[in-house]
């Protein structure tokens, strides 16, 4: 057999079954057939997609080597690969990346060495390049769809446990961090504090207003409360007019100096309805966990106390509970 391309043509056409399936099966996967001499390199077959890669017609491809129309490194490479196939006695996968006639592709050839020749199977890679990438932004937009739901799944939690009137907590959710507070504050011996909050009675201009004016002081009321605390505290809505606050790690003479610049910001806080200003103020309970009481309820006692004789005092004042005798 020679260098030319007919007795290998003549094979192929011995078996026009075989040939038609190798050449469906090879269009399927975008692969281009090459035969070549082993020894010298050069080409003895080359089927229509290869010859399309190459730019010229399948006559002018056999007898002729890749040095024709590939630079020095690529020829290196694509040698070094045809080398170690002939070496060895298996089938050889290797990867490559081309540039023909200004286009540059991707490889991965299977080279199998027999009878002095080199036949090699080149499956584009570019569909499969291509796939991947729709696959991979496919499951880039699944992980955003899914880390969007389960963000909005927590925001339309946390308004459910939250009042709609003073975006605070509930009381329900309030009262779960209070106990958890408390285990956390028993088991590493530190405190916290207590704060139950209310709404003063209503002056002239706040009563006039009515429900128009109530709800715009809960929303200031309610805002003041969020930012007059840490991100370790909690504020909630126990009642129509009281409110309770969770200072994290906090004792009696600090939560009193804090909740007393929260005061002063209510009795100065500008609430405007129709252009009159609706003036608020609060009375305020202090009590500390272990200092003023030992337990939640004593604590919830001690606040109510504290909240009662900031009342009795005119309100717009804060008033501590007293310690209790032989606290930790």
């Amino acid at each position: 057999m020679t260098l030319a391309d007919p007795e290998t043509d003549a094979a192929m056409a011995s078996t026009p079954l075989a040939g038609a399936l190798l050449g469906a099966l090879l269009a399927d996967q975008c692969a281009m057939l090459a035969l070549k001499d082993a020894g010298s390199g050069r080409y003895l077959y080359v089927d229509d997609a290869m010859a399309d890669f190459l730019g010229r017609p399948r006559g002018a491809i056999l007898g002729r080597s890749d040095a024709d129309w590939f630079d020095g490194a690529t020829l290196s490479a694509l040698r070094a690969a045809e080398q170690t196939a002939i070496a060895q006695a298996a089938p050889l996968w290797s990867e490559h990346r081309l540039e023909r006639l200004g286009q540059v592709r991707e490889f991965r050839v299977l080279r199998i060495h027999g009878d002095g020749r080199l036949g090699a199977i080149w499956l584009d890679l570019g569909g499969e390049r291509q796939r991947q990438q729709q696959l991979r932004s496919a499951l880039e937009q699944i992980e955003q769809l899914q880390r969007s739901n389960a963000e909005l799944r927590r925001e339309l939690a946390d308004q459910a446990a939250r009042d709609p009137a003073t975006s605070l907590y509930a009381r329900a959710h309030f009262e779960d961090q209070l106990r958890r507070e408390a285990d956390l504050s028993s088991r590493e011996h530190r405190e916290f504090a207590l704060v139950l909050v209310e709404l003063d009675p209503p002056g002239a201009a706040l009563e006039a207003a009515g429900e128009r004016g109530r709800a715009l002081v809960l929303e200031a009321l309610g805002r003041l409360l969020r930012s007059g605390t840490r991100a370790m505290d909690a504020s909630c809505r126990f009642d129509e007019n009281r409110f309770a606050v969770l200072l994290s790690g906090v004792g009696l003479a600090t939560a009193h100096a804090r909740m007393e610049g929260l005061r002063r910001r209510c009795a100065t806080q500008l609430v405007l309805l129709e252009g009159k200003e609706l003036g608020f103020t609060v009375a305020m309970g202090v009590a500390s966990f272990p200092h003023t009481a030992q337990t939640l309820p004593e604590l919830m006692r001690a606040c109510e106390s504290a909240l009662a004789e900031a009342r009795r005092r005119g309100g717009n004042h804060v008033t501590l509970a007293s310690i209790a005798l032989g606290a930790g």
